[in-house]
């Protein structure tokens, strides 16, 4: 290749040099971000749901389809209801991310303090009391010396059913509660061995739909419910509405006041964002549409739950899914969303490196040849103060020593922007020589 090229074509060597530390810098602050920005989100998530055949099993199918469609894999874990779902998710070693609990079932301050995040209400739980028709009951007063089936501690009924007895001023030793799960407590009070059950549930729940259609079976209609939501904020008043079960039949008969927590989408603190909002989209398409207690859209809502609902989850209940998420999949958006803070962090550090970059190229490229000037320095000083019978030898000596240099120098590589240094070094190495065989000169004469 024609020497030439070595004085034309840019210095790459150099360049890297000196943007190499500002690269390297900006990737591992890239990648710090990216870290911490946890773009990734995982693709597994196990959620706690509920009873068998309970309105919770079979949501938490709907959810683990839903989910599927972007592949994500949603375990489900069955339990006893709202309280077992609680203490797992409160056990950092359950295994548990997520699961469904009824609104009532802890305080605010004990949620923050076990890290735990609420992605909204999904539908309202009517608290359902059905009794055998030979019983007329129109205050839970009267449940005073009856059995009553309340469902075991895992399920939020028990807690509940006790604080609505309290300000009803009866103990719970003054009826006899059972634990038994819905399915056979509900054998049992169809064969007359119990006088009435206590569940809160959904109303497509199969039990309900049945009990509902059973003759000898009445269902306990709470007219002071208004007075129980006053009581316990957490609860609702809703309406059972005449006909609602079955036109043709007029099943129910007519209006039932009800009261009723909602079930809630509670999950670890520590859960992606990118899951939040994909729950939250979920909940969505799954709730929002119209049901026997609510309107079209009502639900899912960050409304009527104690523990603190998750800023994502409140953002997309204010706004909707962003601009990204209605035109992209959901991997691509979320990757996009989160990438925006390595994008900021790694503009606010290139901005003010790129100003350090082209004048550290300047200084490597021209140190190539202002390193020589040392030398060349160093043959004027060795020139100066000689003794006359030393001069001879000292002027022979550095006259070598610049031919060395001068050897050296032209074969410096650098880009041709930059010649006019390398010849202002050839010129002074010139210039010393004249200056020694002048004194070479005047020595020998």
């Amino acid at each position: 290749m024609p020497k030439i090229f070595d004085f034309t074509r840019f210095s790459l060597r150099d360049l890297f040099a000196t943007a190499a530390p500002t690269l390297l810098a900006i990737a591992v602050v890239g990648l710090l971000v990216y870290w911490l920005a946890d773009p990734s989100p995982p693709s597994r998530v196990t959620m706690s749901t509920g009873q068998e055949n309970s309105a919770y099993e079979l949501i938490g199918k709907k959810y683990a389809a839903e989910l599927a469609q972007r592949n994500i894999k949603v375990t489900l874990a069955p339990s006893l209801g709202s309280q077992e779902n609680l203490q797992r998710l409160m056990d950092p070693d359950s295994g548990i991310d997520i699961g469904f609990v009824q609104s009532g079932s802890t305080e605010q301050d004990a949620a923050e303090r076990q890290g735990l995040i609420s992605l909204g209400s999904l539908f309202s739980e009517p608290v359902w009391l059905f009794y055998r028709d030979s019983h007329d009951i129109t205050q839970l007063n009267q449940l005073k010396g009856l059995q009553i089936n309340v469902g075991p501690e895992g399920t939020g009924v028990p807690l509940l059913f006790r604080r609505l007895l309290s300000v009803n001023g009866i103990e719970p030793v003054e009826l006899t509660l059972g634990t038994l799960e819905n399915t056979p407590a509900t054998v049992a009070l169809l064969a007359g061995t119990i006088d009435g059950m206590v569940f809160s549930s959904a109303p497509d729940e199969l039990l309900i739909q049945m009990l509902l259609q059973t003759p000898g079976i009445k269902l306990f209609d709470f007219t002071q419910a208004e007075a129980y939501t006053r009581r316990f904020p957490f609860l609702s008043h809703v309406v059972l509405p005449r006909g609602i079960v079955d036109l043709g039949r007029d099943l129910p008969a007519r209006d039932y006041q009800l009261i009723a927590p909602t079930a809630t989408l509670v999950a670890r603190a520590s859960m992606h964002p990118a899951l939040v909002d994909l729950f939250v989209q979920s909940a969505t398409n799954i709730h929002g549409g119209a049901g026997w207690f609510h309107k079209r859209n009502e639900f899912p809502t960050a409304n009527f739950t104690e523990v603190p609902v998750a800023a994502a989850a409140a953002k997309f209940y204010q706004t909707g899914p962003s601009f990204l998420q209605h035109y992209f999949p959901f991997w691509l958006s979320s990757f996009m969303e989160r990438m925006w803070v390595v994008v900021v962090a790694v503009g606010a550090l290139f901005i003010p490196l790129s100003r350090i970059v082209p004048p550290l190229y300047v200084w490597k490229v021209r140190s190539r040849v202002y390193r020589w000037y040392g030398q060349l320095r160093a043959v004027e000083q060795a020139i100066e103060g000689v003794l006359p019978p030393q001069r001879r030898d000292v002027y022979a000596h550095q006259l070598a020593r610049l031919n060395q240099i001068e050897e050296k120098v032209n074969q410096i590589s650098i880009p041709l922007s930059f010649a006019e240094e390398l010849y202002g070094l050839r010129s002074h190495i010139n210039f010393v020589r004249k200056r020694i065989l002048g004194l070479q000169q005047v020595a020998e004469g």
